[in-house]
């Protein structure tokens, strides 16, 4: 008898919850979105623009002026003085607005200053006898340079004049032509033996003095003797500094440089 009260009580429960479920609350339940009568999401991107916070399209007067135009023909067809003075007032708008920018860029480039352009010298100092003293004056005069470089030249240096007598074709002519020669009364000679262009030849004296060398050379000609002058020279190597100087401290160069027998002459530049 109980199990059946019990049995009973179940099945009155189960149709209880049953009644609950289909007759309750309908908020409660799941809404098919694919419903008509449910709202659909928006994202805030979505949404439109109150008409407040739109700002009115900005119109020029070359914009508003053609529409003027056009409406006029339609209130007064008769009246042809408004398009005629309108029309050709709206087109130079927009050139008269090119030209004043132009004008705007225009004025940087004429205000804007200009250094004035600097001009250069080119210069060739020595002859410097040695590259010591070369580089001494370089660094000396660095700071004023632009830039710089050196170079070699030979050249040929007087080393005094000699007094002589041509060479002859075996050394026992010389000799016998030296045994003249004192003979005569002239002394301070010598018979040249070493190879060369003089060899064979009769020595008379070596001068620093071109005069003293012309004189001595006079009287060995009054003598008798065919007797002949010529400078004797040496080539020795020299250097030469070429630089690059403004025009303002071309004087002061040549100041810097203590090495005497410096010269300064303009050059081709490099």
């Amino acid at each position: 008898m109980l199990l059946r009260l019990l049995f009973v009580l179940l099945i009155a429960l189960n149709i209880a919850v049953a009644a609950w479920l289909l007759l309750g609350d309908s908020a409660t339940h799941a809404v098919d979105p694919t419903d008509g009568g449910v709202p659909k999401l928006k994202l805030l991107a979505e949404l439109p623009v109150p008409p407040e916070s739109v700002a009115p399209p900005a119109t020029s007067a070359a914009v508003v002026a053609p529409a003027s135009v056009v409406s006029l023909p339609k209130a007064a067809s008769s009246s042809t003085v408004a398009p005629a003075t309108t029309s050709p007032a709206t087109p130079p708008a927009k050139p008269a607005t090119k030209a004043v920018a132009g004008e705007a860029l225009l004025v940087p480039s004429e205000s804007a200053p200009t250094s004035p352009r600097r001009s250069y010298r080119c210069l060739a100092l020595g002859p410097f006898a040695n590259q010591v003293d070369l580089r001494a004056a370089r660094t000396a005069i660095a700071p004023r340079t632009v830039r710089s470089r050196q170079r070699q030249e030979q050249t040929s240096e007087s080393h005094g004049w000699r007094v002589f007598l041509p060479a002859l074709a075996t050394r026992e002519q010389a000799l016998a032509q030296a045994r003249r020669l004192d003979a005569k009364g002239i002394k301070d000679y010598f018979v040249v033996t070493a190879q060369g262009d003089l060899q064979n030849s009769v020595a008379l004296g070596l001068f620093h003095d071109p005069a003293n060398a012309r004189k001595r050379r006079d009287e060995v000609i009054a003598a008798g003797f065919p007797a002949r002058m010529s400078e004797r020279t040496e080539t020795t190597p020299v250097w030469w500094l070429d630089v690059v100087v403004p025009d303002e401290a071309g004087t002061d160069i040549r100041r810097s440089i203590r090495t005497p027998g410096i010269t300064a002459r303009t050059t081709g530049c490099f």
